[in-house]
């Protein structure tokens, strides 16, 4: 049975770093929203997590084009850029509303 591919996570093809499911540049946009997702507490992590993911990328997408390897700032753009600056507020059951 072949799984829908709305169903297959959007993962990287290494060494092209497109999506596995849906050909666009990884981390596509449903990518994205997963890890958003995923590291939604921890924004820090995801950071770190994408920074791995874009010195692996430069690497490979070097490696495939060396004489017109892949742009730095088009890496940063598709692989940092897009994260949230700052986690939402986290609300503490000590912290009250603020009212008052």
């Amino acid at each position: 049975m072949v799984t829908p591919p709305a169903a297959r996570p959007h993962l990287p093809l290494r060494p092209l770093w497109i999506c596995r499911t849906c050909a666009a540049p990884w981390p596509c946009a449903t990518a994205r929203l997963t890890l958003r997702h995923e590291y939604a507490r921890d924004l820090v992590a995801l950071r770190i997590y994408l920074c791995a993911q874009l010195h692996d990328a430069a690497a490979d997408l070097h490696k495939l084009h060396p004489q017109n390897g892949p742009d730095p700032r088009t890496l940063f753009d598709r692989f940092l850029a897009w994260t949230p600056r700052s986690s939402p507020p986290a609300m503490n059951s000590d912290q009250g509303d603020g009212v008052g």
